[in-house]
């Protein structure tokens, strides 16, 4: 089978298409956040050593996006991220071990588990939202308030679509 060249073999839209700059902002925001947590004075010594050494990671962000202030079942927690229960599980006995969450029986089923953040895992969780507004107000200072009010609502109307 012979392969025809492109009429134009124009590779520049490889590079530069929506869904990897998308991905490359996400990265980078999720990076910021991470770096600022790392130096937030109220997170505990050992929490902030592990995010310095690029040991948290973006997937232990999702605990602290999606788990619910009155705890969650891991099986919520996991569709809430869109991971596999058993990537999830892998996560949470992670941020168990962290003091980030810990299990307790589930108040609604008796046999069921319910994830919920710790003390630790709460002053975690406002370093996570201190971190994310100052990563959004450095991005609307590096493209201008008009272009950042403009990204947050494309990207809000794409991600209800």
């Amino acid at each position: 089978m012979t392969m025809q060249a492109l009429p134009h073999p124009d590779d520049a839209w490889r590079q530069t298409h929506l869904g990897r700059l998308m991905g490359h902002a996400l990265r980078r925001f999720d990076e910021r956040v991470l770096t600022l947590m790392a130096h937030n004075i109220e997170v505990p010594l050992a929490l902030s050593n592990l995010a310095a050494r690029a040991q948290v990671s973006a997937a232990h962000i999702h605990i602290t996006r999606h788990l619910a202030l009155e705890g969650s079942r891991l099986t919520d927690l996991a569709a809430s991220a869109g991971m596999s229960k058993q990537a999830m599980a892998d996560l949470v006995t992670q941020c168990e071990a962290w003091g980030l969450v810990r299990r307790e029986p589930d108040p609604l089923d008796a046999r069921a588990r319910r994830v919920c953040f710790t003390a630790t895992g709460l002053t975690w969780l406002q370093a996570f939202r201190d971190a994310v507004a100052q990563a959004e107000a450095e991005f609307r200072q590096a493209v201008g308030v008009e272009v950042a009010t403009v990204v947050a609502l494309g990207l809000e109307a794409y991600a209800g679509a």
